[in-house]
């Protein structure tokens, strides 16, 4: 008897399941509905909505002419949101995968203004100035005739008078707590590695001062000579 009930429920699961089957296959939108739905939503800065739709369409049709859309848009999404980690490594795949790709040149400069919305401030680390330097130099050294090369320089100087500003903030640090060797070093490498950023002068200055104090104290003692009276 239980074999008997059991038999109608497992086929009209069986049922079941192949009908929600075919319905969820039946509602797969298109490449090109996907594409549409992830550029409306990118337009209207539901960056979270497109990059559902752009991944969507990166899975379901991978051979599509626009799947290689779908790659930037998630990256440029990403870098609206603020998800500059993730908008970085999406970048960095998009020109591994497309090297040669008109969009390269925008790629590469986006992946540099990812990390200069990352810049700290001069009291702390500077890696991500760093790493924006050398995006941005790459772009100058690949892409001279681009149209945002131009654009590039303005970002490499920022990240260059943030660097030169954390040598000279670890400076007067060292200076202050009477390191004044360690001081040195930093001010020398604000003058001689970021001359054109505007604190050469005050670096000059401590300079200066340590080697007046190196001065006096090298002097040898000057000895009064006198001779009695009579």
């Amino acid at each position: 008897m239980k074999y008997k009930l059991i038999l109608p429920v497992v086929a009209m699961l069986l049922f079941s399941g192949c009908s929600l089957f075919f319905d969820s296959k039946s509602d797969e939108k298109t490449a090109q509905e996907l594409v549409n739905d992830g550029m409306e939503a990118f337009n209207s800065q539901r960056y979270r909505s497109a990059i559902e739709s752009f991944d969507k369409l990166k899975d379901w049709y991978p051979f599509s002419k626009y799947a290689i859309l779908a790659e930037l848009k998630i990256a440029d999404a990403h870098f609206y949101l603020g998800e500059y980690e993730a908008a970085i490594t999406a970048y960095e795949s998009f020109e591994n995968l497309h090297p040669r790709n008109e969009a390269t040149p925008y790629v590469i400069f986006q992946r540099g203004m990812s990390y200069i919305e990352q810049l700290e401030t001069v009291d702390r680390d500077q890696t991500s100035a760093k790493k924006a330097i050398e995006t941005f130099n790459r772009l100058k050294k690949t892409y001279p005739a681009s149209e945002y090369t131009a654009q590039a320089e303005n970002y490499i100087r920022l990240s260059l008078k943030n660097m030169a500003g954390h040598e000279f903030y670890v400076g007067e640090f060292y200076f202050k707590n009477k390191h004044y060797k360690a001081a040195v070093v930093r001010f020398k490498t604000v003058v001689s590695s970021y001359p054109d950023v505007g604190l050469t002068q005050k670096a000059l200055e401590y300079i200066a001062r340590f080697d007046a104090a190196l001065a006096k104290e090298a002097a040898p003692e000057k000895k009064v000579w006198w001779a009695p009276s009579f």
